[in-house]
């Protein structure tokens, strides 16, 4: 799932993230727990799809003065039965960002008619913050917007999900619909707004990104250099800046009327971001009116951890209830959400 992950993690060029002892169990009264059957799996190969990889769609200027070329695959239906076309927005801790990332997932959501783009955007390795990653997506959808006719794509409804860190900044990019400050870059006489948001697994209020875990998970949590660059240090600790992080750095500080519709997933078992975080960002959308779905996987962790040697994590969300919520919820956007 997570390209070069692996390698990079034995070579040691990569610090393992923190994996909690304990989690603390979160409030499910505003949620709907589901209890995924791990060997109904789902099945790609039913229809046929094209697939174009290595498109640069944007090159912002890194802090060092140089450009990078930020690239996306896309698998397109050769029978195009939806207008929605999907962003995928990989996870990877905002170190790494592997557009190659979920291959299953990506194609079983193409095979069921939708176009789907799966992203790289710009990380710490790039020098990257918050504000960075935002800007690529949404640099990543209007790239798709003006370039639709050349793909073969309808591009009008755009829902964007991610995973993880990707599902952070896919719900960055959902309510921040209404800012043009992370609209920067090419194609801006193109929209980046996004009619839905599936969030798998994405943190919120990273300020309390490990607030279900034990201390020693949250120390080593807060003192992350990733954390650190990506969102913010304080000043003269070695520490996360919560301000930023609770503040500028929140989905919920810019959930504003009439939001794009969310579906949210979060695993209980999950040991790196606290199942508290959707939580956090489920409920402020429903106060402010928004229509907003959160589904606990019941004994599913965070996502697939093939990279950190766990073979069996990934199943529980390949299912075909997990994929086929996704699904249902991409069909109802479709039809006029």
């Amino acid at each position: 799932m997570f390209g070069l992950m692996p390698i990079l993690f034995r070579v040691g060029l990569l610090p393992k993230p923190p994996i909690a002892a304990t989690i603390a169990p979160s409030d499910t009264s505003t949620s709907s727990v589901i209890r995924p059957n791990r060997s109904d799996q789902i099945e790609c190969g039913k229809a046929p799809i094209r697939t174009i990889k290595d498109v640069v769609y944007a090159a912002p200027q890194l802090p060092n003065g140089r450009s990078t070329s930020l690239k996306m695959d896309l698998l397109i239906p050769m029978q195009m039965r939806k207008k929605t076309v999907v962003v995928y927005v990989p996870g990877g801790g905002f170190v790494i960002a592997s557009k190659e990332s979920a291959l299953n997932l990506r194609t079983y959501v193409a095979e069921a008619g939708f176009a789907v783009a799966s992203v790289q955007y710009r990380t710490t390795r790039d020098g990257a913050t918050y504000r960075d990653g935002v800007e690529d997506v949404k640099s990543a959808i209007r790239y798709l917007r003006a370039n639709a006719g050349q793909f073969g794509i309808d591009s009008g409804a755009v829902v964007v999900w991610g995973e993880s860190a990707g599902g952070y900044l896919a719900a960055m990019v959902g309510v921040t619909n209404q800012e043009r400050a992370f609209n920067v870059g090419a194609d801006l006489n193109q929209s980046s707004k996004v009619q839905g948001v599936i969030d798998d697994f994405g943190a919120s209020d990273i300020s309390k990104l490990a607030a279900d875990f034990d201390a020693r998970t949250q120390q080593a949590t807060y003192a992350s250099e990733a954390l650190l660059q990506y969102i913010g240090k304080a000043s003269g600790a070695n520490t996360l800046d919560a301000s930023i992080a609770s503040a500028a750095a929140n989905p919920v500080t810019y959930i504003r009327a009439n939001p794009p519709p969310f579906l949210i997933f979060h695993g209980n078992q999950d040991r790196m971001i606290s199942p508290s975080q959707t939580l956090i960002l489920h409920d402020a959308l429903r106060s402010a009116g928004a229509r907003s779905s959160r589904f606990v996987v019941d004994g599913a962790g965070h996502g697939d951890l093939n990279f950190i040697g766990d073979k069996q994590s990934g199943l529980l969300w390949s299912t075909n209830q997990v994929m086929g919520l996704m699904v249902d919820f991409l069909n109802h956007v479709d039809g006029g959400g």
